[in-house]
């Protein structure tokens, strides 16, 4: 990770601080002398994500729920940028409860962009996703070319886009969103009806449990770090290039990968660890709705303002990934 030591004393919230990328955001952000406080409401975030922050100084804990303003005020209270991570992820939870979704989605996100506009924020940065791209079929996925969403996840997500959009022009209030591609890496939670498909397929692996891929595994995704994606933070966080400023990114390496050879790479690197692993048997379901078939991200754009370079490719990545798991998680 480079040295952004010009954090050093900055105050900065993270939202969905204790969730699996916002506890690696807290976490480079101490490391770099910076001030910060967690809002969190544990719907999905973990106390243990944040136990090894709560005896530093610098480090402090708001438990509260983004869909309250009072809370959102008393968070943004003195900060100088916002690094806004809180939200309800997952495709087929929006499909199933598409009203939380929103509320929290885009409710939560409207409370939060005022609270920090109204509190003096210098910069409000925002996890946006790759799902904004929807029916759009062009590769690789470019920031200004995107299609009709898939799902009411996508659409609150697109919906946080227009209103960043908004408030620099009608308040000139800072923002950048990060498209997200599907994340991967420690403290990503196996567990749960929405776990995301790394993790959950290496805990099935490792309990030698066939892992059920939807459709038939041809699917392809921009399967991306965290690292990558904490770096990207702390970019667009630091940029001094004004044109960096009020702007999207895609938030990925720039590499596509099928379920199948995800898999495949999985199955070896977890038979380093246990040599039986190389034998579970993969199978095969229906397709899941809502889901886009293929995702590249150019990360042109992140490159040439914001000076982003990408360290991890997804193999590096996930040699890192399937470690951390068997350490944590056996």
């Amino acid at each position: 990770m480079s040295d952004f030591k010009n954090l050093k004393d900055k105050k900065i919230l993270v939202t969905g601080g204790a969730g699996f990328i916002g506890s690696n955001l807290c976490d480079a952000l101490l490391q770099n002398g910076a001030q910060v406080t967690c809002l969190d409401n544990f719907a999905t975030g973990k106390r243990e994500n944040i136990a090894p922050f709560l005896q530093n100084l610098q480090f402090t804990l708001i438990e509260g729920d983004i869909r309250d303003m009072e809370t959102c005020q008393k968070a943004c209270l003195d900060q100088d940028f916002v690094l806004h991570q809180a939200a309800l992820g997952s495709v087929p939870r929006s499909i199933k409860d598409p009203v939380t979704s929103n509320e929290v989605n885009v409710g939560g996100f409207l409370k939060v962009l005022v609270a920090a506009k109204d509190a003096g924020v210098k910069r409000f940065i925002y996890a946006a996703s790759s799902s904004t791209y929807g029916d759009s079929e062009g590769l690789p996925k470019v920031e200004d070319v995107i299609g009709k969403p898939l799902s009411p996840y996508a659409i609150t997500k697109y919906v946080d886009e227009l209103y960043a959009d908004v408030f620099k022009r009608t308040y000139d209030f800072d923002t950048i969103g990060l498209r997200y591609f599907n994340v991967f890496g420690r403290r990503q939670d196996p567990n749960g009806a929405y776990a995301a498909v790394i993790p959950k397929f290496v805990m099935q692996l490792m309990a030698h449990e066939s892992p059920i891929i939807n459709g038939d595994g041809e699917y392809s995704r921009d399967f991306t770090y965290i690292d990558n994606v904490v770096l990207m933070n702390l970019l667009a966080l630091t940029s001094e290039n004004t044109e960096s400023l009020n702007q999207v990114y895609n938030t990925a390496f720039g590499e596509r990968t099928t379920l199948n050879d995800l898999v495949k790479y999985l199955k070896e690197y977890l038979a380093d660890f246990d040599p039986k692993i190389a034998d579970v048997e993969v199978k095969y379901g229906d397709y899941r709705k809502g889901d886009v078939p293929h995702s590249l991200a150019s990360i042109d754009k992140a490159k040439n303002l914001l000076n982003y370079n990408p360290q991890f490719s997804m193999k590096d990545g996930l040699k890192e990934a399937v470690t951390w798991y068997w350490e944590n998680l056996k």
